[in-house]
Parts: C-alpha cells; sequence; structure tokens
C-alpha cells in the first residue's frame, strides 16, 4: 500500500504541474480548485474508476460528471496521461478552436469527457439521470460526480439529492469539494453552509468526510463508498484550495487567475520538490 500511495502522490503532484502550465500559457482559468482536487481525482482515476481510453464510448464504463466545470484543468491533465488525446492538446487550453476550453464542452467531442459543464448546480441532476437509466438499463458503471461546496448554495443540488435518495441510486457516489472557497470570497462568509454533512445524511445520503489531501482516507472512502447498497452516497473531501503552491493556498483570489512569469517559475519549482519529496 506504501508503495501505492507513493505513486500516487507522486502522480498528483506531477499533474499539477500540468495544471500549473495550462493556466500559465493560456493567460487565463481556474487553478486553485484544480489544485486542491488534484489528490482525490488522481486517487478516484487511477485506482477506482473502470474505463478504457482506446474505448471511450464503452457502454460499461464508469461515469465521471464533473459538474464544478471551472477546475477543469486537472481532468484535462488526467485524460491526457491516461491517453485519451495527446498530450501537446494541454498547451493548447483556451485557444481560438482548440479542443480543450475553459470549460468542459461535449461539443467538442474530448475523448473522457462525459458532460459540459461550466453552469454550477446542474452536474449531480444529471448524473442522477445518468445513474437512473445504468439502473433501467441494468448496466454495471459506476456513476462519479463531483460537485463543488459553492453549488450547495443552489436549489437545484438539492433537487438532485432528494430525486437520488428517491430512486435509490447506490451506483452513485458525489465527491463535494470542501475548501471553502468561491469566485466572491469565503463560502461561509457568501453563504453559510454548515452544518454541512448533517444536511446531506438528513437527505438520506451516506455520507463520508475525509481530509482531501490524506491518500489513506480517500482511499479508504471510495472502498467503503462502494460497498454501500440501497442510497446515494456523498464523500465530503476537505481540500485546500491552490494545494502545493505557496502563494495560492487556501486564497479565494486564486478560484480564478493566471500566474506571472516569476509565480510560474515558483510554482513549478515548489510543485518539483513536493513531487521528489523534498521540504
Amino acid at each position: 500500500m506504501n508503495g501505492e500511495i507513493e505513486a500516487l502522490k507522486r502522480k498528483a503532484y506531477q499533474l499539477r504541474r500540468d495544471v500549473v502550465e495550462m493556466v500559465y500559457r493560456a493567460k487565463s482559468g481556474h487553478p486553485g480548485g484544480a489544485l486542491g482536487m488534484a489528490d482525490v481525482l488522481t486517487v478516484l482515476h487511477y485506482k477506482f474508476i473502470r474505463a478504457d481510453p482506446k474505448n471511450p464510448s464503452w457502454p460499461d464504463r464508469d461515469r465521471f460528471i464533473l459538474s464544478n466545470g471551472h477546475t477543469c484543468p486537472i481532468l484535462y491533465a488526467i485524460l491526457a496521461d491516461k491517453g485519451y488525446f495527446p498530450r501537446e492538446e494541454l498547451w493548447r487550453l483556451r485557444k481560438l478552436g482548440a479542443l480543450l476550453q475553459g470549460h468542459p464542452s461535449t461539443a467538442h467531442k474530448i475523448p473522457g469527457v462525459e458532460f459540459s459543464s461550466g453552469s454550477l448546480g446542474i452536474g449531480l441532476s444529471f448524473a442522477c439521470g445518468v445513474a437512473l437509466a445504468g439502473k433501467i438499463d441494468k448496466r454495471s458503471y459506476r456513476v462519479f460526480c463531483s460537485i463543488s461546496d459553492a453549488e450547495c448554495q443552489e436549489g437545484q443540488t438539492w433537487e438532485a439529492a432528494l430525486t437520488a435518495h428517491h430512486y435509490k441510486l447506490d451506483n452513485l457516489i458525489a465527491i463535494l469539494d470542501r475548501n471553502r472557497c468561491q469566485i466572491d470570497g469565503p463560502t461561509e462568509k457568501v453563504m453559510a453552509l454548515e452544518p454541512l454533512a448533517e444536511k446531506w445524511r438528513a437527505f438520506g445520503w451516506e455520507v463520508f468526510e475525509i481530509d482531501g489531501h490524506d491518500y489513506e482516507q480517500i482511499i479508504f472512502a471510495f472502498e467503503a463508498a462502494l460497498k454501500v447498497r440501497g442510497r446515494p452516497k456523498i464523500i465530503i473531501s476537505h481540500n485546500l484550495l491552490g494545494k502545493g503552491v505557496s502563494f495560492m493556498e487556501g486564497d479565494y483570489k486564486w478560484h480564478h487567475g493566471a500566474p506571472s512569469a516569476e509565480e510560474f517559475e515558483q510554482a513549478m519549482r515548489e510543485l518539483a520538490q513536493h513531487m521528489e519529496g523534498s521540504p
């Protein structure tokens, strides 16, 4: 297990470097959330999701729905690393006519992208539909849906939560990016969410709360969630926005924005040190 965890950690920091370089080259983007979600999404995509990059439309593939679409640089980095499309596409992020835009789009037919997101609050509803279709069609796939904590300020999220419980969608696992930041400031100042876990439990979900940078907790949560039957599951992942880049960590202003040349060099240096296990 220790060897596996170390390999996953190195992979996450490699992907973080791709995120920073993508946003730097594009001169715009949303680095903070992407960096914060890197650990939990690395574990999900490299250990748990069943999919085939050579056959992205495989009917029994697990589905990953990125509702908080602004964090797409981390998803793009993962998909390129796994061979869904050439790595060179990463450096064309947000360019006119490029495959990869600032939010995921199925209109661009990006291999591995299941949902067009950007308008927050609708991804969980879509995920419910996909999970329900799987039940009706007697398919074996699981549905994983990433949502942001700020999306829990929106009514449609809670309508979806009711739907998932009503239809007993135990093939659905939501991952909630609880970084306490949104573009306007700290979530608890914009619109307080706590007690968040209790709210989800009241809606009939099985709830797991984890440190989103502790690999043993992340792995345990996914393993435990996959065993639960009869109800939907949610993993509330307490993530640090901008994780791995000192000047971005915990600063909601890095929800959006591109680093300067000096900031880029510092960020890449810090991430390289983390990847090699340096202090």
